[in-house]
């Protein structure tokens, strides 16, 4: 994968740092730390300019994140609530209201929610969906998303450049932050649905007490 990224970087410059970034944003696996740390160290030996580099670079992330915004938006809260007051809903125990108050939440916090995700590796991509669900405003959405990508982009872009031929060691940093990061997700997830399906048991055995008497 890695090799693929560089051969694209050096064939297509610019143009290849801007795709590689935008499907980054997509498919979260492929490593955005590779294609900017090794873009900045390209500026040293080619005529790629620091600039151009953040530059492209962030309109690849602007056209992912546009790209998940619509697929966030698609499952818009009204969608989404008629799925939770069907079968769906009581399978997860969640109700339609808990929802909307989520969205709520979003929409109040959610521009520093945006801002601060696209500098954390993987949550960077995925910010993007819950912020089309919430229905954030677009304008408001690209702003902070370009000011989020514009820090992540150019802190990278700029380590690459600086350490030029070892740029690798930056990738070895990134890659045990992103693993920290994957893992409490994964935390994250499992305890909640630890607490969904103990909320779940307890209202069965509820149910039963009030069945009995």
């Amino acid at each position: 994968m890695q090799n693929l990224v560089l051969q694209i970087m050096s064939q297509y410059g610019y143009i290849g740092i801007m795709f590689l970034i935008a499907i980054e944003n997509i498919f979260p696996p492929i490593p955005s730390e590779v294609i900017l740390t090794f873009g900045g160290f390209m500026t040293t030996y080619t005529s790629l300019h620091v600039i151009g580099v953040i530059i492209s670079a962030t309109f690849g992330s602007l056209i992912g994140a546009i790209f998940l915004y619509g697929i966030g938006s698609y499952l818009s809260p009204e969608r989404l609530g008629k799925l939770l007051d069907g079968k769906l809903g009581k399978i997860l125990n969640l109700r339609k209201e808990d929802m909307m108050n989520a969205c709520e939440w979003f929409n109040q916090k959610g521009k520093s929610t945006v801002l601060f995700c696209r500098c954390i590796p993987i949550i960077r991509s995925l910010i993007s969906i819950p912020a089309g669900m919430a229905e954030m405003q677009m304008s408001v959405f690209l702003l902070f998303t370009t000011i989020g990508s514009l820090i992540w982009n150019t802190a990278l872009v700029c380590l690459g450049a600086a350490l030029g031929a070892s740029w690798e060691k930056i990738i070895e940093k990134t890659g045990v932050l992103s693993q920290i990061i994957l893992m409490l997700l994964l935390f994250g997830i499992t305890f909640i649905a630890m607490r969904i399906v103990k909320k779940k048991l307890c209202l069965m055995e509820e149910n039963k007490s009030i069945r009995k008497k």
